[in-house]
């Protein structure tokens, strides 16, 4: 499958389709280059939404994305991508500013503690937290609609489809969750033959993946394999939020995402999938500057509005220039 030539002139751009760094940067260094990257990629100026502000949730700090006109919509809270390690409010503020306009929700961006200093549960659990703070609250978020979902990418996607099954469990219902490159496996038990496929040259390195996993759920085994921290080896996938799932053709992720999919489809839940030809991981950043990643945010976020909205359809706004 070749790569895109857009995303190939990107990746080149910016450095970050070559050999891993020797020694490799330590994640103060990671954290920082993520950032720059991230905001790199950024439209500039930033997409306008109706509002943005900062706050505390259930005692973790967010960024609440209000869409304009006012008035009642659906209320999404996001997960960020960065392997569990990298990533913040910053980093993401694009993709988001992107989903509150597109799907006109009010979205809630978590910024949750990073590991290594805050291994698993951390994250999970304040995911869960705000989720379960929003979902509690319409009238605050969302205007009284009542509609409620989850998103993330990569990492962030792993916590969304998490914590879609423990609001599953408690009773709350869940419109939707929209998983972009998702990794659903901690395990490193093998069987996702993307891993070796595209294990370098492709922005995300299965080494990088291997590594995050580590500083994030530790060497034990059972810890790896909970289903809070492996929505793929979560018991039950019955009654979880209708998925809408999307992965570039040349992730290392790609088998596990799409794993998830299927896991879902067999236990009854809706879902559309989408697997998308020439494209790396971390795609929603690049919409800006690469018209195959536009489109594919077009259409996963199309397809969460459709959820989400459906009495105003998938269509959304008609988008500003970009």
């Amino acid at each position: 499958m070749p790569l895109d030539p857009d995303i190939a002139a990107l990746m080149d751009r910016f450095g970050v389709g070559g050999a891993p760094p020797v020694p490799p940067p330590d994640t103060a260094e990671r954290r920082a280059g993520n950032r720059r990257l991230s905001l790199a990629l950024a439209p500039d100026p930033p997409l306008a939404v109706g509002s943005v502000a900062d706050d505390t949730l259930a005692g973790v700090p967010v960024r609440i994305y209000r869409p304009r006109p006012p008035g009642p919509a659906p209320a999404v809270v996001y997960c960020h991508g960065g392997g569990f390690i990298v990533g913040d409010l910053d980093t993401h503020d694009a993709i988001c500013r992107r989903l509150c306009r597109d799907v006109e929700a009010v979205v809630v961006a978590v910024g949750y503690r990073l590991a290594p200093e805050h291994p698993f549960p951390a994250a999970y659990e304040d995911c869960l937290a705000v989720a379960r703070d929003v979902a509690g609250h319409p009238e605050r978020f969302g205007g009284g609609s009542g509609v409620f979902a989850l998103a993330g990418d990569s990492a962030g996607a792993d916590l969304a489809a998490a914590v879609a099954l423990a609001l599953r469990d408690a009773g709350t219902p869940v419109a939707a969750q929209l998983l972009a490159y998702p990794v659903t496996d901690l395990t490193g038990r093998g069987g996702y033959p993307s891993m070796e496929e595209y294990a370098t040259g492709y922005v995300l390195t299965t080494a990088e993946i291997e590594e995050q996993i580590l500083l994030y759920v530790g060497n034990d085994p059972g810890t790896a394999a909970d289903g809070r921290a492996s929505p793929l080896l979560a018991e039950d996938h019955r009654g979880s939020a209708p998925a809408v799932i999307g992965v570039g053709e040349l992730d290392p992720l790609r088998d596990q995402a799409m794993a998830y999919a299927r896991t879902l489809e067999d236990a009854g839940v809706p879902v559309r999938a989408h697997l998308y030809p020439g494209l790396v991981h971390g795609f929603l950043a690049y919409d800006a500057l690469a018209p195959a990643a536009d489109a594919a945010v077009a259409e996963l976020l199309g397809e969460l509005r459709a959820l989400v909205r459906p009495t105003a359809g998938a269509a959304g706004p008609t988008a500003a220039p970009r």
